[in-house]
């Protein structure tokens, strides 16, 4: 078999395909490598500086392609972010922010 014909037979897998069932294999192995890998560095990051509260959705993202535990724990995770940010526009009211720079361009709370 031509060179050509065996990487279009690899870009095309079927349940027929002799290769299907290992390339799904390696697929789910390193989705949940590198997904694994983000979510862990997102559990750090609770303790360590950094943005902990967007690397653990990205990290359950990344597992949810092939695992639905992490589909149902993403889809938990968002809508508690939801109620929370729900409940903080609730209590504290939409935030009007205005300029309060004068004509001249002072700072705001300058006296005039």
């Amino acid at each position: 078999m031509p060179p050509a014909a065996v990487i279009r037979s690899l870009l095309v897998f079927d349940e027929k395909h002799p290769l299907y069932v290992p390339y799904r294999v390696a697929k789910r192995i390193a989705i949940g490598i590198v997904g694994g890998s983000v979510l862990i560095v997102g559990v750090c990051m609770i303790v360590l500086p950094g943005p902990a509260f967007v690397v653990i959705p990205v990290g359950l993202a990344i597992l949810g392609l092939e695992f639905a535990w992490a589909r149902r724990w993403l889809k938990k995770a968002k809508a508690k972010a939801e109620s929370m940010a729900q409940n903080f526009t609730q209590k504290n009211g939409p935030k009007n922010v205005k300029n309060d720079a004068g004509r001249n361009g002072d700072p705001p709370g300058a006296p005039r």
